[in-house]
């Protein structure tokens, strides 16, 4: 597996094809992809490049964003493959429109339905995050590990992304997030919230969307660095499995106090 070609081809990319519309966008550059959901000429030529040279390195189907929002059924390749490149080429539209700089470009590799391999590169601050299963979690060259969090509420800062929460949940929220040490509302990126964890600025970060090029890179690059990301029923995340509720926190204990604080 080459892993460093992978992310050459991610950087490459952004520097190419994202960076350059970076504050820049022209008027017809965003259009609407789905009511509140935006997409840009970035996101679908990042995917069309990222697509073509991934298959250079390994030809195997890909299962990109873009893609799976013109042909939905693209998306059955990722149960019916042996192996699947998932790629996201502009996690983070909506900040990115905005001019925020929390956005990534994103990808991973799925063999027989568990992701074996993961690059999540954030194009501002030219920082590339990289899992393989076995080798561990790396942030530029540099293995990283996520030292377990406390398992006493008081004490852990955290982000629940309430933006696809019922209005019954996001009360539930609302109300116990005092006995949080922090609670905000995340980045609304994944590539942005799963190294954050990683990193140590937060200890756990709870979603109810499931969309596996959104979740797959992040949370493999999480359970190699030492932490956990499982379904509030308790069951591991695969990239299969697109249920709705996703826990992820640093260290199972961390995990097993906040689900039963948020009751999600």
């Amino acid at each position: 597996m080459q892993v460093d070609k992978v992310t050459e081809i991610l950087r490459e990319t952004a520097q190419a094809i994202i960076l350059p519309r970076y504050r820049a966008l022209a008027l017809g550059d965003v259009m609407e992809k789905s009511p509140g959901e935006v997409v840009t000429t970035a996101d679908r030529e990042a995917e069309d490049l990222i697509t073509c040279r991934l298959r250079g390195v390994l030809d195997a189907p890909v299962v990109g964003e873009e893609a799976v929002a013109a042909n939905p059924r693209l998306i059955d390749a990722l149960s019916a493959a042996d192996t699947v490149w998932l790629v996201d080429p502009l996690d983070g539209t909506a900040n990115f429109v905005a001019g925020s700089p929390d956005y990534a470009v994103m990808a991973a590799l799925v063999r027989n339905g568990h992701t074996v391999a993961s690059w999540i590169v954030r194009p501002v601050c030219d920082r590339a995050y990289v899992a393989e299963h076995g080798a561990g979690a790396w942030r530029d060259g540099v293995r990283v590990s996520r030292v377990p969090a406390s398992d006493d509420p008081a004490r852990l800062r955290g982000a629940v992304l309430t933006r696809f929460l019922t209005p019954a949940a996001r009360t539930r929220v609302e109300g116990v997030a005092s006995r949080f040490a922090a609670l905000e509302p995340g980045a609304q990126c994944s590539g942005v919230d799963y190294p954050r964890l990683v990193d140590g600025e937060l200890d756990f970060v709870a979603f109810r969307r499931i969309l596996p090029w959104d979740h797959a890179p992040g949370a493999f690059l999480l359970t190699e660095a030492g932490g956990v990301v499982r379904h509030f029923d308790h069951t591991t995340y695969r990239p299969t499995d697109t249920r709705p509720g996703l826990l992820t926190a640093a260290g199972a204990s961390c995990w097993q106090a906040v689900r039963s604080v948020l009751h999600l």
